[in-house]
């Protein structure tokens, strides 16, 4: 049968040709007569595996020598206490900005650990903008700076890295790139970490991706649980119990797969390619909207609404007949939201604003 086009944010579309390989790969990988589900995460096979997949991820977003990369489990959620479990280091404080929904539990789950200071915030707006860094009230004796790269509910993405070289006692830049990692050039140096979780634009849901700054590692205050505290990962090389080895597997082969499309340079001209035919039209259209200021929309996940909300069920029927899933907005915004990740080919994109033009004509 034919492939759909896959919108949804999460757990979201892979690249087709990663998928057949895997298929081909299934029963027997390299000869060795298993499948990588079957593997010891001892073994040689599974351990060249989990190399590779880090060599390629370090080669892919040129991560420096003294990051570590971290292959864990627990999605983003359960980085929004592990962070500051392990990046307060005794100090009183941390800095969040609130962007949307989660940002909101990031900021959640930190308060049950210590004191957070929202010191931006764009909710006066229903979350449609990226707070510009001059109305930040940034703390110099902050434990670290948090933010969200792009809000996947919302639509909001910073395109800009935010500058603390300001602040005096080199307070951490801590980003939660869950949604747009990969999806363009990155210059980790200027992180002290980044987590994302792997179903929208690494690999299958159950990995979580952490590149932490080794000077962070190793503080954690009060001490926490064994499995909390990054130093047990980042000295066991993620295998300090079973890691999820299928979804390293699958996320090394994206990351394979990324490499032979032309790395990330090229991978950034085509999603800015594939958001703007989306976006040039829904600026074009009186029958849809959305609602992100113009400089902050994000090219990952575009949310709309129709003008008439009673012709949403519709218009997902029909997308649905023609191939195309998962456009329904999540359920705290409502409407409609395309997400065109990695591996959304810009044909899906131009199947899906050809039909959205049919169905503004049927029903405007």
């Amino acid at each position: 049968m034919a492939r759909l086009f896959n919108f949804s944010a999460g757990p979201a579309a892979l690249p087709e040709a990663v998928l057949r390989q895997a298929a081909e790969e299934m029963l027997d990988w390299h000869g060795s007569g298993q499948s990588v589900m079957e593997m010891s995460h001892r073994g040689k096979e599974y351990m060249g595996i989990h190399a590779q997949a880090e060599a390629d991820l370090r080669e892919l977003l040129a991560i420096p020598a003294n990051y570590k990369v971290l292959f864990l489990q627990g999605g983003a959620t359960l980085q929004f206490e592990m962070i500051p479990i392990n990046l307060l280091r005794g100090k009183a404080s941390a800095d969040y900005v609130n962007t949307g929904e989660w940002a909101k539990k990031a900021i959640k789950e930190a308060k049950r650990l210590g004191r957070v200071n929202v010191v931006a915030s764009s909710e006066d707006a229903n979350f449609s903008y990226a707070p510009a860094l001059a109305d930040w009230k940034l703390d110099p004796n902050a434990a670290y700076v948090h933010y969200t790269a792009n809000e996947t509910i919302g639509g909001v993405e910073f395109h800009w890295v935010p500058d603390l070289s300001g602040l005096p006692g080199n307070v951490p830049l801590v980003c939660d790139m869950s949604s747009n990692i990969l999806s363009q050039p990155v210059d980790i140096s200027k992180y002290g970490l980044i987590y994302a979780g792997a179903q929208k634009n690494i690999g299958p849901a159950g990995l979580t991706l952490v590149i932490v700054r080794e000077d962070l590692i190793g503080q954690a205050v009060p001490q926490p649980q064994t499995m909390l505290d990054y130093k047990t990962h980042a000295d066991n090389d993620s295998m300090y119990n079973t890691p999820p080895t299928y979804a390293i597997y699958i996320a090394g082969l994206v990351f394979q797969w990324l490499k032979r499309q032309g790395g990330l340079t090229a991978m950034q001209k085509i999603n800015a390619e594939k958001a703007g035919i989306l976006y040039d039209y829904l600026d074009r259209s009186s029958f849809y909207s959305n609602p992100v200021r113009i400089e902050d929309r994000s090219l990952m996940n575009v949310p709309f609404t129709l003008k008439d909300a009673a012709l949403d069920d519709a218009f997902i029927k029909g997308a649905q007949a023609q191939g195309m899933v998962q456009l329904k907005g999540h359920r705290s915004v409502g409407g409609m939201r395309a997400s065109i990740y990695n591996a959304m080919p810009i044909e899906g994109v131009k199947k899906l604003v050809a039909y959205m033009e049919e169905f503004a004509i049927t029903h405007g």
